[in-house]
């Protein structure tokens, strides 16, 4: 009986122990919330596996990202756009533009509220000449 006591007396302070060792102590000062991060850059070229930067007042990481390789430099690839169709084809530019409202920007980006974007009217029309 004293043999099973003591046993699980043992049990019981490593268990203590180990649930002690668990605990992480607490942060000096305070978390930041505020983080503020940039653009995605490239490692190499225009697109693919990179890092942005980020900041929250004196304290500054630097995370991995990704750019797409078909994102639209024009807005960049932390906006996030819902487009509507593609409007009719204007005869003078010879293209057709649609428009997008802004559905998300990802890490606090500085996003315009809509953008348009343009692309050649499908089937140039040729003028025939008779000979």
């Amino acid at each position: 009986l004293w043999h099973k006591r003591s046993v699980l007396c043992t049990l019981l302070h490593l268990t203590a122990v180990t649930i002690h060792l668990k605990v992480k102590p607490p942060k000096s000062g305070t978390e930041c919330t505020d983080w503020r991060y940039g653009n995605c850059v490239p490692s190499n070229g225009d697109c693919g596996v990179g890092f942005r930067q980020g900041s929250c007042d004196q304290q500054t990481r630097k995370m991995k990202c990704k750019v797409p390789c078909n994102w639209k430099k024009d807005f960049g690839a932390d906006c996030k756009y819902r487009f509507g169709s593609w409007g009719e084809c204007d005869p003078s530019s010879g293209s057709r533009i649609r428009v997008g409202m802004l559905k998300k920007a990802l890490y606090n980006a500085e996003c315009q509220q809509t953008i348009s974007v343009s692309k050649p009217c499908p089937g140039k029309t040729k003028t025939k000449t008779k000979g």
